[in-house]
Formats: structure tokens, sequence, C-alpha cells
């Protein structure tokens, strides 16, 4: 993600350092996570940009032409997206069309754009989007936490993909992933135009950041997060410096979590960092602390049984420390409904790692469903 774990938390202005009361929560949080730790450090490279297993999050094709467009949400909000179209794709046809959306605090630039790219391969028409206060997209204060709005979003890409001619409007699905897997799925339970729902590498972003990875978080330290980021509110409304949270740590030391390593070496190198224009790269991943107390509030699993009968798919590592988001995903989702872990996955490797992002079955569970 970018900004979504625990051990990542913490609240940064002029200087990056945590509070103190998020540094005694980072250390219950951490100490929650132990075993999860250990199995995901397996995954997790010793040194900085790791390139192996094919490592393209930068990838672009000959094979597919990319073009940036602009269009409104429900909101009156200007979302920018990327539309991959397959240079031999006939215009004149009505064809099937994939939303793709990025890790939470990411940009389309980063992973999101990689899936168009290789699905557009494959045939479909592809949109890549930003989410509202990210990237290119509107919406102040910039890096702005609204679960509902990002949902929003999806069901605008589908507005304007469908009024597209060379779209079929009964054939269009959409993929999230990490925190865009929960994005997409609160969308899809209202938004019945999405006919095929994908996840990768899925965060539960209310989830997470109640109850952070194996439950780890108390209700007290939850509510002195929420305290916090309230009395927050006060600085700011007068006028004081804004405050960001989560997000990926911009240094490593002995002492940094195998977890926050892993993002890192995507988020922090030349792997995947990328600085939209007008950000920078201090604030890349990093939500407002006033905002990001919205996730408390987000319940995307509620009710997902009702997305049936549309089919869903949830595809997650079997090293990934978010592995446990997908499968209570597909516990609870009705059917047609599956789950596949790739071995030797960790939940940022399907980010960028084509040799273990299994694009065959993207492929064949949206050939299957937009037909």
């Amino acid at each position: 993600m970018s900004t979504h774990l625990p051990p990542e938390r913490q609240s940064i202005n002029a200087n990056p350092t945590p509070s103190a009361g998020r540094r005694n929560f980072l250390k219950v949080a951490v100490a929650g996570m132990a075993t999860l730790a250990m199995v995901a450090a397996l995954a997790v490279p010793a040194v900085a940009q790791d390139m192996s297993n094919g490592a393209a999050n930068f990838y672009t094709s000959d094979k597919v032409i990319m073009q940036k467009v602009t269009f409104k949400n429900q909101y009156q909000m200007k979302v920018t997206g990327n539309l991959f179209t397959p240079k031999k794709l006939d215009r004149n046809l009505k064809n099937a069309a994939i939303i793709v959306g990025h890790p939470m605090g990411a940009v389309k630039e980063q992973s999101a754009n990689l899936y168009a790219t290789k699905m557009a391969e494959r045939g479909f028409v592809t949109l890549s989007l930003d989410l509202s206060f990210w990237g290119e997209s509107e919406g102040q204060p910039r890096n702005a936490v609204s679960p509902e709005i990002y949902s929003e979003d999806y069901s605008a890409a589908v507005d304007y993909l469908g009024t597209q001619s060379f779209v079929d409007r009964q054939r269009i699905g959409v993929l999230g992933i990490c925190g865009s897997g929960s994005f997409v799925i609160s969308a899809a339970k209202i938004d019945p135009r999405m006919k095929a729902i994908a996840t990768v590498s899925m965060y539960d972003m209310g989830a997470a950041n109640r109850n952070t990875l194996n439950h780890s978080q108390t209700l007290e330290q939850r509510k002195q997060i929420i305290a916090e980021a309230a009395e927050q509110r006060y600085v700011e409304f007068t006028g004081g410096e804004t405050k960001y949270t989560s997000g990926t740590v911009h240094e490593l030391n002995k002492d940094t979590h195998p977890i926050q390593r892993e993002f890192f070496d995507f988020y922090r190198t030349q792997r995947g960092e990328y600085t939209p224009k007008g950000s920078s790269r201090k604030l890349t991943t990093h939500p407002t602390l006033t905002s990001n107390v919205k996730f408390m509030n987000f319940y995307p699993f509620n009710d997902i049984e009702t997305i049936s009968p549309r089919p869903m798919l949830f595809i997650t590592g079997d090293a990934a420390h978010s592995r446990e988001f997908s499968e209570e995903a597909y516990k609870l989702a009705a059917e047609p409904k599956e789950l596949v872990i790739v071995p030797g996955a960790g939940h940022v490797d399907l980010y960028d790692r084509v040799n273990l992002i299994p694009f065959d079955k993207l492929t064949s569970f949206f050939s299957t469903h937009l037909k």
C-alpha cells in the first residue's frame, strides 16, 4: 500500500517523527504481529531495489496505446486516468473493459498502470485512475482519506467507460490492488454495472485501521489514535500545520520492521518510487492524520454477499502479510467466488513482479465473465 500498515503509522509535519502515543502504539502493534512478520520477512529483500521475479512497475508496451483522460465523479471532482487500448482494437465493436485501482496512498503510476497495460495487451480496454485527493485527480486537502469518495470514483469510471462508443457497458469489470481492493468491493455493492470484481493483495482498509494486522490493536489504542486526530483538527482549523500519518518510512535502520522494508523497497527506490507533480517525496504515501480515522467507519465486507451472482476473484500471496483480508472476504462472499493464493509471493510482490502476478488467471476470469 503505501499507507496502510500498522508498523508504518506515524505523524509527520515538518519533521517525520512519531508522536509519543504512536510510538507506544507501534511497540504493541509490532509485537502483536511478530509471527506474521517472520513469515513476511522470508519474502522481504535484504537490500533496497530488489528487481527479482521480473519487477517491472514502469513497464510500457508497443502493442498498447495510452491516453490520459479526465472525467467528473458525482461530486463534480475531476478524476484523472490513463486509458489503455490495444493497437489492434476494433473500435467499431463493443469491447470489454476493466478499471484498475492503485494501492492506497499510491498513484496510478504505481502498479495500476502495469496491470492496465498487461491486460490491454490481452485484448481488454483498461482504465487506471488516480483516486480523488491523490496524483492528478482533484480534491483538497491533498492526500485526504474519504472511502466513500474513493468508491464513487470507480462508479464514475464506469460512467466514463460506459459512454465510450467502443466499450460494451454490459461488460465492464473492476480490479483493485491493495487498499483499492476494498474500495472496489464497496463500490460494487451499490453499482451492479460492475459485472466482475477482482482484487490483488487486498487490504480491508477499515479493519487494517481499526484492528491492525492479526487483530493486534486494542480498543484503547484505537481510541488514542482517534483522540489524537480529533485534537489535531483544532490545530488545522485555526491555520496550523497539516499532519500526515501512516505511509512508508523514508529511511531504513537496524530496527526497521520487515513489513516496512518490504514497502520501502518499492516506494522508496527506483523500483516503484513516483512523486506526482505538485507533491513532494516527503508526502508521498502519507494520508492526512485527521482524515485517516475515517477508515475506522469503513466496513467494505459488510453485505459483500449481495454482490452475488456477479463473480468475485481474490488473489493473494502465500507469504503476504495481508493474506487475512482476502481470506476473510472470500469466506464472507457468496458464489461465484474464487480465492487464488500465489506460491512464493509476498504482499508487495504482486504490485509489480510480473513473473509472480497471475495474469493468465486474471485474463481467464475477465474473459469468462465479461463475455
